[in-house]
Parts: C-alpha cells; sequence; structure tokens
C-alpha cells in the first residue's frame, strides 16, 4: 500500500513530505520556513513558489495526510466484497488499513495527533473539514454494520466511532516497532475491535 505525498509535483511533494518531517519533530510553534525548505534542499524561495506561506505549507502538509489516509483505508474497505463479507469485516479491514497507512505515513501521522491542538482557529478549521470526510466514512461503516446485523445496535455508534479512530490515530506514538513488524498490532487491534462490535452471542 504504497502511499506518495503531494500528487503528482515531485518538488511540491519533496515539500510537504519535508513539512511533515519538521511538524513532527518540533511542533508548529518550532517550525520555521526555512526549516522545510532546508530539509526539502530547496532554498526559501523556492517554497513560495508553491506556497504563500509557511501556514499554507502547514495546512496544506495536515490535509495531505487527511487525503492519503482516507484514500488508502476506502480503497482497502471497497475491495473486500463477496456475499459473506459483513460491515465488520469491512471494519476490521478499515482498521488495519488504517494502521498500516499510518505507520507507511508516520512523519504525517506524527504531524497531525502532535499539532491539530497547536494550530491557528483558520489553518484548525481547514483540517478538521479535511477530516470530515474521514469520519464519515466510518460513519457509514458503523451504522451498516448495525443495519446487518454485524455490529450491535445497543452501543452509542459516535462514541464507538471516535474510540476507534483517536486509538488508531495514536498508535504510531507509541508503537516501537517497524512497519514491516506490525503484525501483532494490527491483529491486535482488529481482535479488540471485532470483540468489542460484534453482537453477542
Amino acid at each position: 500500500m504504497a502511499v506518495r505525498p503531494g500528487g503528482s509535483n515531485p518538488t511540491r511533494a519533496r515539500i510537504l513530505s519535508a513539512a511533515a518531517s519538521v511538524l513532527a519533530r518540533r511542533g508548529y510553534a518550532g517550525t520555521r520556513l526555512a526549516d522545510i525548505a532546508e530539509a526539502a534542499g530547496l532554498r526559501p524561495p523556492a517554497v513560495y513558489y508553491y506556497f504563500a506561506s509557511r501556514d499554507e505549507v502547514v495546512a496544506a502538509t495536515m490535509i495531505e495526510g487527511q487525503r492519503q489516509l482516507l484514500s488508502c483505508v476506502g480503497t482497502a474497505v471497497a475491495d473486500l466484497v463477496g456475499p459473506a463479507v459483513t460491515s465488520l469485516d469491512r471494519i476490521c479491514a478499515a482498521v488495519e488499513a488504517h494502521l498500516r497507512a499510518e505507520l507507511e505515513l508516520a512523519d504525517f501521522a506524527f504531524a497531525l495527533s502532535r499539532n491539530i491542538g497547536q494550530l491557528p482557529p483558520g489553518i484548525r478549521q481547514s483540517v478538521v473539514v479535511a477530516g470530515d470526510e474521514y469520519h464519515e466514512l466510518w460513519r457509514q461503516l458503523l451504522d451498516a454494520g448495525v443495519a446487518d446485523g454485524s455490529v450491535r445496535g445497543d452501543l452509542d455508534i459516535r462514541t464507538a466511532r471516535m474510540l476507534i479512530v483517536g486509538a488508531l490515530n495514536m498508535a504510531p506514538e507509541w508503537w516501537p516497532g517497524s512497519r514491516e513488524s506490525a503484525t501483532a498490532l494490527v491483529e491486535t487491534a482488529k481482535t479488540m475491535v471485532r470483540a468489542g462490535l460484534a453482537v453477542p452471542r
């Protein structure tokens, strides 16, 4: 599940990757445009060709991370088809795709989770709007699970969604292993989510 930040323009992609790395290490307050340019192997004026300000780079970096996560998880869910597949199976596929994407997008994931609370209102709002589409995907998955009987109906679905997505978002901050060794993390998360959501027998 390879991911490529920044669309088809390689220089813009390099700037966003560099910004994610700097934001993950230094936080919003400690990130300067010059730092981003240096990490990208560019001079600051070259960054201004693509972005009008540091805050525009930050917002684009956060939104790009959200976009890639949505793409990875949405594709994994859409690819899981068949008459025996339940919505709970798709939820577990979304759990795995989210974790593996975050480990691939480690800098983007760290940048987002570390800095979302530090952003000025204007930037924060644009990032929240980008994240709404991802939460809508999870809303649809959980609602479909209740509808087809694979997810228990006595849960507060909004609370369940926030708990699941919140836990997945935090995993890269404490997971000590590499993406290649993440099988235990993925399987444990899927087992816990399935056990928590499944209709009791």
